[in-house]
């Protein structure tokens, strides 16, 4: 017969107390903890283990849930924000950030890419991650040509109809990340984190309104037609916390093609 106490440590002091004998089972492993043996005056065995907390599993520790994959991310975020969201009360932005988004979300879906994490008038997306894609970065480009086109026509509706004025820069990069459940047992999620992504959310931060910067690593990944015809080569941009300034590429927003120095990024 096995039996769960609350507190082992308590019942072998009982029962050194009492001056009952037992014996003293080690843990063996995560499926089998320490018990105590009892053996009763008609000749029954008795086995004393400690009580699982409530919720806790009897299973064994899981191996990490995370891989280091190599994958193109894809950081999208709204221009104009904070004024839109002075200049309009909250029941008015929350249709127009759902309208935002939706064009996001869609154009990710529709070439193949996931949206990892979305934060008010933004997303971050990778492609080629959970599923490998050899033509990773090529997608996220599509994309992401796809999603200047499509907030052109949402930001001149809102232009029309409430005359504020809103723009879209994107940043893509290309690289390994760690990809997995990250976070405490209660908050975790699916995410993509690493040097990869902390480069594709400074190169958003740099993009202007309607323009998409890659990195030298996405570039190289892309059909030479497409690299000749669409991108702009810029000075190397210099990031915070970096040794070496990152080589950059930039698809310009339609109405301007002209590039002037850029400053190092804060």
């Amino acid at each position: 017969m096995s039996l769960e106490v609350v507190d082992l440590a308590a019942a072998r002091a009982e029962l050194d107390r009492l001056g009952i004998r037992y014996q003293r089972v080690p843990a063996d492993g995560a499926s089998k903890p320490e018990r105590l043996v009892l053996l009763d005056p008609a000749g029954k065995t008795f086995e004393l283990h400690q009580a699982r907390p409530p919720g806790a599993s009897s299973e064994p520790p899981c191996a990490p849930d995370y891989a280091r994959v190599c994958c193109t991310v894809l950081f999208a975020d709204m221009r104009g924000f904070t004024a839109l969201a002075e200049h309009l009360g909250p029941d008015q932005v929350v249709p127009l950030l759902n309208d935002f988004l939706s064009l996001l979300a869609t154009a990710t879906a529709e070439h193949g890419g996931t949206v990892f994490h979305v934060a008010g008038d933004g997303l971050m997306a990778g492609f080629g991650v959970p599923a490998q894609a050899a033509d990773a970065s090529a997608r996220a480009v599509a994309a992401a040509r796809r999603m200047i086109a499509g907030f052109e026509d949402l930001a001149g509706g809102w232009k029309r109809r409430l005359g504020v004025d809103t723009g879209l820069g994107i940043g893509i990069n290309a690289g390994d990340v760690i990809a997995g459940d990250i976070g405490g047992p209660q908050r975790a999620s699916y995410t993509l984190i690493g040097d990869t992504v902390n480069v594709a959310a400074r190169l958003v931060q740099r993009a202007r309104a309607g323009e998409t910067l890659i990195s030298r690593a996405v570039w190289q990944a892309l059909e030479p037609d497409l690299r000749r015809a669409a991108f702009v080569a810029l000075p190397p941009l210099l990031l915070r916390g970096r040794s070496q300034p990152v080589d950059i590429y930039c698809l310009p927003a339609a109405e301007r093609k002209t590039w002037g120095p850029l400053p190092e990024c804060q």
